[in-house]
């Protein structure tokens, strides 16, 4: 059951809503270097510095049913709740390539199944976006879905 069941009328709107600040988020994370991509890259960070994580987004296409992969989501999910850190599953990793560029600057392609949006080392971040998006969470996670889904629309 995604929040798109459980909500009321207006429930399209408001995951287009949230699925658009979570893209401003992202590209407003991105130039000024608080984003984290990868499996293994995440869990550095997260180990390193769980404080300093203000999201974390695990991303799998349907069809993907690596088992090695979900198990790294749920130890990921764990620490995550463990520290009180938002978590989104997000659909559509096309798009969530696009946003983020893809490719790392040797030429090779990213590992897009996880990504964190860290603080800037400068000061907090205040983000009307990412409020927006840390509010959708703790409104799922009274729902009882700890980890809501959010599909990135094509462009």
């Amino acid at each position: 059951m995604t929040f798109e069941d459980t909500t009321g009328d207006n429930s399209t709107e408001r995951m287009e809503s949230v699925a658009k600040a979570l893209e401003e988020v992202l590209s407003s994370a991105l130039p000024q270097g608080c984003i984290t991509v990868g499996v293994y890259e995440a869990a550095k960070a997260l180990n390193a510095d769980p404080d300093n994580v203000v999201l974390c987004l695990l991303a799998a296409d349907e069809e993907e049913e690596d088992v090695a992969l979900q198990i790294h989501f749920t130890l990921i999910q764990a620490f995550c709740c463990e520290n009180d850190i938002n978590i989104l599953r997000v659909s559509n990793m096309t798009r969530l390539a696009e946003i983020l560029g893809g490719v790392m600057p040797g030429g090779e392609p990213m590992d897009l199944h996880c990504v964190l949006v860290t603080n800037p080392q400068s000061s907090l971040w205040q983000d009307p976006a990412l409020s927006k998006v840390n509010r959708f969470c703790r409104e799922s996670r009274c729902l009882d879905q700890w980890v809501p889904v959010i599909n990135l629309p094509d462009r």
